[in-house]
């Protein structure tokens, strides 16, 4: 085994099983399978995490260790991470800390992120809190020098810390350009962790207070302030708050949960005045949830939009609503409107024409169209041969040395019963293309 070539396989999901896959594997029953593969002497990772979880729920953890060894000794870190994880569960967090110290100390910041957590949980908190210091303009490593330094009762040297992160002479180290948007700091998330270290405090107010000063950072579409008050039911103060696209949508999740779909659509409505296209659709999907098909609709027809994410989502309405030929009717409109009908569009025309009784028809034209016979769109059709029952003729579509087929086929083929064969085409190696000769510079047409 190789690190990299471990570290490639996982990272794309190539040459291996993937982890859903492997789950479901294991709920057909198909435990035999997993652990040859794990066992492997060109083991598959996942399978090898999947047979080692499962062996430490059995109290067989020096079994499951065994497992993992081979992948540990290839000095891999995302290995001895599990093998660290399912050592520390079982009791055995000197050993975890032992696995874990050499690759933080050969500088991986994950590895000491989880190092320093391992030593507050042990209590060596002293040590974790002294070895992330000299790393706090890491995002990664400041996470974790929050939670040890509040254990430690030091939230005021942490604080503190991040203050000085905050100080206007550290805004921006990267550049000098007085053009330069947004100011930058690091740790990035400065103002996230300072709030949160007044929230771990039992500040709220403070913590409040810090994310209205600076600004907090949203991050994946979560916005900590808004999350701050939903933590603390602070509903009011919510509500006076959203005015970001971020903060309305956990404002109006948080009112749905709480049964209140009356609010949390008219917190959608109101951004709608800001962010027309996404507040439309995320009303659209809350009133589908509740039964409310037909005004979802009107809200998301009334975009008038060709985009294809805005047209497909439409299109799923009017079928979920037994109105697929309504949902065809507004294809062909705006095929007349545009002159033409690019496969973004036309591919949706394949779950309408199955729901009105044309499946044969709907693969005929699909074939039939200019891209129809191009990758993406016979994948696309092989889904639709899927979802309509036919998984042999989806199987035949597919080509078996590309890697978005492969991730659809294996799975089919598994539930075809086929299982040997579908590990054989996901762990066989692909053919690679010789990567294409650099283009040079040039500061004449064409760039």
């Amino acid at each position: 085994m190789d690190a990299a070539v471990l570290h490639r396989r996982t990272g794309m999901h190539d040459e291996c099983v993937p982890p859903d896959l492997v789950d479901r594997l294991l709920a057909l029953g198909h435990a035999d399978v997993v652990r040859g593969q794990a066992l492997a002497k060109d083991g598959d990772w996942f399978c090898a995490r999947a047979w080692a979880r499962l062996l430490a729920g059995r109290d067989a953890l020096d079994e499951a260790l065994e497992v993992l060894a081979p992948y540990v000794g290839t000095g891999w870190w995302t290995a001895a991470a599990e093998a660290a994880r399912l050592l520390d569960a079982a009791g055995r967090g000197e050993e975890a800390i032992s696995l874990v110290r050499p690759f933080a100390a050969d500088g991986e910041r994950s590895a000491l992120h989880d190092l320093a957590l391992l030593l507050a949980r042990h209590g060596q908190g002293e040590e974790a809190y002294e070895l992330l210091l000299p790393h706090t303009t890491d995002w990664l490593i400041a996470e974790a020098l929050v939670e040890v330094g509040v254990g430690l009762g030091r939230g005021e040297e942490v604080a503190a810390l991040l203050e000085a992160r905050l100080a206007p002479g550290n805004a921006c180290p990267r550049c000098d350009s007085p053009e330069c948007g947004q100011p930058y700091r690091e740790p990035f998330n400065a103002v996230n962790l300072l709030a949160s270290v007044r929230e771990k405090q039992g500040r709220t107010d403070e913590a409040i207070a810090v994310l209205h000063a600076y600004g907090p950072t949203v991050v994946n579409s979560r916005d900590p302030l808004a999350e701050l008050l939903v933590r603390h039911a602070r509903i009011d103060e919510l509500r006076a708050y959203a005015g970001t696209p971020e903060a309305v949508r956990q404002l109006a999740e948080l009112l749905e949960e709480r049964g209140d779909v009356a609010g949390a659509v008219d917190a959608y409505r109101k951004l709608a005045d800001e962010d027309r296209w996404n507040a439309s659709i995320l009303l659209a999907e809350l009133l589908a949830r509740h039964g409310r098909g037909a005004e979802a609709i009107e809200v998301v027809r009334a975009l008038d939009s060709a985009d294809d994410w805005v047209v497909d989502q439409l299109c799923r309405l009017f079928a979920a609503e037994g109105r697929a030929q309504e949902g065809l009717v507004h294809l062909d409109a705006l095929k007349a409107r545009r002159g033409r009908e690019e496969w973004e569009l036309s591919r949706l025309r394949g779950p309408l024409m199955a729901a009105c009784g044309r499946l044969d028809e709907a693969v005929a034209q699909a074939l039939a169209h200019p891209e129809g016979r191009s990758p993406y769109a016979l994948e696309s059709l092989a889904h639709l041969l899927i979802d309509a029952g036919r998984p042999e003729e989806a199987a035949a579509l597919l080509d078996t040395d590309r890697l978005d087929h492969r991730r659809t086929l294996g799975p089919l083929l598994v539930e075809l019963g086929r299982v040997e064969e579908a590990v054989t085409l996901l762990r066989t190696p692909r053919p690679r293309l010789p990567p294409p000769e650099p283009a040079g510079y040039s500061d004449c047409p064409p760039f």
